[in-house]
């Protein structure tokens, strides 16, 4: 349930939605990533120092910087293999500079707006508009991430992501321009949050591929996206969620027939203290479907086609000791990951892919980690070689080292 808020309140809420979780589900849950809830009770300090009416601008966000190491070995059919090794300062994957700048106009809106720089680029993660409606009802208008699954919309950020990759094949839906609404009220002696948009939505490529449609839509047709979360235990430790998304994904005007996409998945949030450490349970499982149409082969021009299914999928498991008389051992955290993610059969970019991460982070603060992954990926090719693909084997190995700091 969330409970009605005074006006610096409502700007907690809007930031823990953010980076991890709604102010509504936090101020009821007796066990949480301890990153998270240091995160919430620090800005509500902050913003107890501050008298009604008189703080109307905040700067908040983060910055990451990491080294990183690989080796790849890519075997064609037949052999032999060929191995390249790079390493980069500061690598471009995990590099970003990211302030928020948010503005409270009265008690009901709040806009927010945050640029990213990952070392080459300036794009934006969030431009919109929020209004407090009423309490568990909250609209919002712009640029932002759609509700779709928990990575993209809660564990991205470089100080919240235990390991230093993204999970691959977690990139859409992403971020749109739409509308949404959202919130969260009591079930009983259980809660559950909503968030539920219309935007833009996603557009079809001719290779068969997914790919957000922009600010200026593709065709006349919407994108509805959203996710319900139940949270069945009294001390919010476990959060089961669902999702879902439809929309037509055609160019208007082009060949595709009816084209759309439809894409649902499940989640999982699990913390719990086995005193003295605290585990903490992320997952996430989702499918992306394009209804059968008929594409160009590059090579020839020919029609050809395929089924047009995407399987994605990450495991994630942490242990932080939290209450040791070794203030060591209590800045220690220790994860790991396991993704898997299948694209198209006979596609030009079908793939079998899995991965594993281990890691270890280091807390220097509640806002400021130092991570160090070993990740392992192996992706066997299943694309139509004569179409375009390229048959093949590639293994990696790779080395992080990630700073990662909360504004």
């Amino acid at each position: 349930m969330t409970p009605k808020k005074t006006s610096g309140s409502r700007i907690i809420f809007t930031l823990a939605s953010l980076l991890a979780t709604s102010i509504a589900i936090a101020q009821q849950t007796t066990v949480v990533d301890s990153s998270l809830l240091n995160r919430v009770a620090a800005l509500e300090q902050q913003l107890a120092d501050h008298k009604p009416g008189e703080s109307h601008f905040m700067v908040v966000g983060l910055a990451t910087f990491g080294f990183a190491n690989s080796k790849a070995t890519f075997t064609p059919p037949g052999g032999p293999s060929q191995t390249s090794k790079t390493n980069s300062f500061a690598d471009a994957d995990r590099y970003e500079f990211s302030p928020m700048l948010l503005w409270r106009h009265g008690t009901k809106w709040l806009i927010e707006f945050e640029p990213s720089y990952t070392g080459g680029s300036l794009e934006v993660n969030w431009a919109d508009i929020s209004y407090f409606a009423a309490p568990g009802l909250m609209i919002r208008g712009g640029y932002f991430v759609l509700p779709f699954g928990i990575y993209n919309r809660r564990l991205a950020a470089g100080w919240i992501n235990k390991l230093a990759p993204d999970p691959v094949g977690l990139d859409l839906p992403g971020t749109d321009f739409g509308v949404e609404v959202s919130g969260g009220l009591p079930l009983d002696n259980m809660k559950w949050s909503y968030a539920v948009s219309l935007s833009n939505g996603l557009q079809l490529l001719p290779d068969g591929e997914l790919q957000n449609a922009g600010i200026v839509d593709n065709n006349n047709n919407k994108t509805i996206c959203g996710r319900l979360g139940l949270l069945p235990f009294s001390n919010s430790s476990l959060e089961i969620g669902i999702s879902g998304l439809h929309g037509g994904v055609a160019d208007a005007g082009s060949n595709y027939h009816n084209a759309n996409s439809t894409m649902y998945g499940a989640d999982l949030s699990y913390v719990y203290k086995f005193d003295p450490i605290l585990l903490n349970v992320k997952g996430q499982i989702s499918r992306a479907l394009v209804n059968r149409q008929q594409y160009l082969k590059p090579t020839d021009s020919l029609p050809y086609t395929f089924d047009n299914k995407s399987t994605s999928a990450f495991a994630q498991i942490s242990l932080r000791p939290v209450s040791t008389e070794s203030k060591l051992l209590n800045d220690l955290e220790l994860a790991f990951r396991y993704v898997n993610y299948a694209t198209p059969d006979n596609s030009i970019w079908g793939q079998k892919y899995h991965e594993e991460d281990i890691g270890l982070d280091y807390w220097l603060s509640w806002r400021t980690v130092l991570k160090f992954t070993y990740a392992k990926t192996h992706a066997r090719s299943t694309a139509d070689v004569s179409a375009g693909g390229t048959p093949g084997v590639l293994n990696t190995s790779n080395i992080y080292l990630q700073f990662s700091l909360e504004l």
